[in-house]
């Protein structure tokens, strides 16, 4: 999240998703000991106050955007994968060179290899879960198709009068804009993971998602602080 000091400045502030659906509003933060904040608590339109890592908060300081888990996984394992695969292949060309030892080189190549299918099985489990979403976007896209249908079959039999069919005719179809750039952007995460998968081009860095760094503590640390604004209203 861009900001120059102050990540509070956001409390109270309107939360979209990334496709200019309104979620709620930020109510609250989790504060570290050491003033770095961890994660913010967002109401959502539901009435539910949810928990959501920082990271997965954008803002330009209009607008407060809520990036999806599966999109920020799918990064870190684009980032990941290439680079542990990058590293295990400068060894092998190291020791090919004997610039390194073969006892040295299979005790880093086994270690490179166990962290590199770590994160394979983790990125077949994560295809799964945007199979899934994509899965959920089909059927949201042929449930509004069908309001669409019944609409205008209403309409074409004079029931619906124009300004209700005008104003609804176009909530639906934004709708349907936003689910289908929805599907795009998760059939891109599955085909850029899956080619990374097969050893082939890296994943594109997504956009810059947040500028708070949290940086994980070598020491165990006291329960974390948690600063609410009052939504009683």
């Amino acid at each position: 999240m861009r900001q120059s000091s102050n990540p509070f400045f956001i409390l109270g502030k309107e939360v979209k998703d990334e496709y200019g659906h309104v979620l709620g509003e930020v109510v609250s933060f989790s504060v570290k000991p050491n003033g770095v904040v961890e994660s913010v608590y967002i109401k959502h339109n539901s009435g539910k106050i949810i928990k959501h890592p920082i990271e997965n908060i954008k803002s330009d300081g209009q607008e407060v955007i809520l990036i999806s888990s599966i999109k920020l996984e799918t990064e870190n394992l684009c980032d990941k994968i290439p680079l542990i695969w990058r590293k295990d292949q400068a060894l092998k060309e190291l020791v090919e060179r004997n610039k390194i030892s073969p006892e040295v080189y299979e005790d880093l190549h086994a270690s490179f290899e166990g962290a590199l299918n770590q994160l394979k099985s983790e990125a077949q489990a994560l295809l799964e879960k945007i199979k899934i979403e994509i899965e959920r976007c089909n059927n949201e896209i042929r449930e509004l198709n069908y309001a669409l249908v019944h609409l205008e079959v209403e309409h074409e039999i004079g029931e619906i009068p124009d300004p209700y069919y005008s104003k609804t005719l176009s909530m639906i179809q934004e709708c349907i804009k936003r689910v289908n750039a929805e599907k795009a952007d998760l059939e891109a995460l599955r085909s850029n993971l899956s080619n990374i998968l097969l050893g082939e081009t890296p994943c594109k860095p997504s956009a810059e998602i947040s500028d708070i760094k949290t940086v994980a503590p070598s020491l165990p640390e006291p329960p974390t602080m948690v600063y609410a604004k009052d939504v009683g209203g």
